[in-house]
């Protein structure tokens, strides 16, 4: 009881209050991969991650050695960890996330496991243009959150003081990783309901590159946004598919047609693969 009332109060302060909360290193075993250490964050309204297996070998489908993958909206590295060691030390993997909050916990886990893979951690949005942001959460302690260009916004009234930076994806690598781009292979985006507006904004680096997506349908949005995110994908080339979980073993159902999306009614991911 004592343990309950003192988590309780730890997670109506983190609401509620400001502060950072530091990175906590755990190990995991992931089987033939070896041991990895991972850097939750101690944020008591987050979900501590773990790190098996079962959810490498769900990215290693998409992603090998050598190749460039990218994950938007990294948030702490949960799923950019998993997809650097498929893309190991001779490949990228290169999280964004404007998040400042989350991103120092992200930087940790870029430093650990150099034995294993190579990340990078880069603290932008991606918009369709260099522009500035406010950062927008419902928490304090900012364990969520989404860009805006008004400070008054549905996602909350917390705002954090400094405005974040949005970059136009292809621009960037091209600028930034002008020798990986063309090994790029793999986009995982989580963006809070964007999912489909970052797509667009992207859409000439899909048409060139012809990667795997990963996108996020949103429990919030309305069945005219879940539609478009299907469409705005699959115009580009692609087979769509639902997924349970990021797990090798999950439920998988391919998606022959836009109003699919509609039987869903809670937050899914979905991956689209290029129709050869």
């Amino acid at each position: 009881m004592l343990n309950y009332i003192k988590n309780s109060l730890a997670r109506k302060k983190a609401r509620r209050v400001t502060q950072e909360y530091p990175p906590k290193v755990e190990t995991f075993d992931i089987g033939k991969y070896g041991k990895i250490e991972f850097a939750n964050w101690s944020n008591p309204l987050v979900t501590q991650i773990k790190i098996d297996s079962e959810m490498i070998e769900f990215f290693n489908q998409f992603i090998k050695e050598g190749d460039l993958a990218i994950d938007i909206g990294a948030n702490i590295g949960d799923t950019t960890v998993p997809m650097a060691v498929c893309s190991g030390k001779t490949g990228l993997t290169v999280g964004f996330d404007p998040n400042p909050m989350v991103l120092k916990i992200l930087e940790k886990n870029a430093s650990l496991n150099s034995d294993k893979y190579k990340l990078e951690f880069q603290p932008y949005a991606i918009s369709t243009m260099e522009e500035e942001f406010f950062f927008i959460s419902s928490e304090a302690s900012f364990a969520n959150g989404a860009i805006s260009k008004d400070k008054n916004s549905t996602h909350g009234n917390f705002v954090l003081p400094n405005k974040i930076k949005g970059v136009h994806l292809k621009t960037f690598l091209e600028t930034k990783y002008q020798n990986w781009i063309n090994k790029l292979s793999f986009i995982k985006i989580d963006t809070e309901g964007y999912d489909k507006e970052i797509i667009k904004s992207i859409t000439d680096l899909i048409l060139d590159y012809k990667p795997v997506i990963i996108a996020e349908s949103f429990v919030g949005v309305t069945d005219e946004a879940k539609i478009e995110l299907y469409n705005v994908i699959a115009k580009n080339g692609y087979d769509i598919f639902y997924f349970e979980d990021f797990n090798i073993n999950a439920k998988v159902r391919k998606l022959n047609k836009n109003s699919d999306m509609l039987s869903f009614k809670k937050t899914i991911n979905i991956y689209a693969t290029p129709i050869k």
